[in-house]
């Protein structure tokens, strides 16, 4: 049997989940929901605090950010957003920032599709 993959977007976590469920009536090999952002270790809700002194990087600082390597700290810090010179512009991905990757048998690819479409993903 042959096998086929799918990248469908979405725009929360429970869009994905629920075709997820949908999906596994299917001959589904592998499936995996995530969420993407600008940056590597990009995540708003890091619980950095400023006021503490505790600032590792300007890209704590300034975008509340906290990259999991070096070279994610430094592309974030090099970002217009960042820098204070402009209003950010570039924010990223918005909208649909939630990933739903599907390996699944060729011969349910078009019901798999269907079934992703008519739950608002975007393939």
């Amino acid at each position: 049997m042959s096998e086929k993959s799918i990248l469908a977007y979405f725009k929360s976590p429970e869009e994905a989940e629920a075709v997820s469920r949908k999906l596994q009536s299917l001959r589904v090999i592998d499936m995996s929901i995530n969420r993407f952002s600008k940056y590597p270790g990009d995540d708003q809700y890091s619980g950095n605090n400023p006021l503490t002194g505790d600032i590792p990087s300007l890209a704590t600082m300034t975008l509340n950010s906290t990259p999991d390597t070096r070279s994610a700290g430094i592309l974030a810090a090099a970002d217009a957003s960042a820098s204070g010179m402009s209003h950010g512009g570039e924010g990223g991905p918005t909208g649909r920032d939630i990933l739903l990757t599907v390996v699944l048998d060729a011969g349910v690819f078009d019901q798999a599709l269907s079934l992703i479409e008519e739950a608002g993903g975007m393939i």
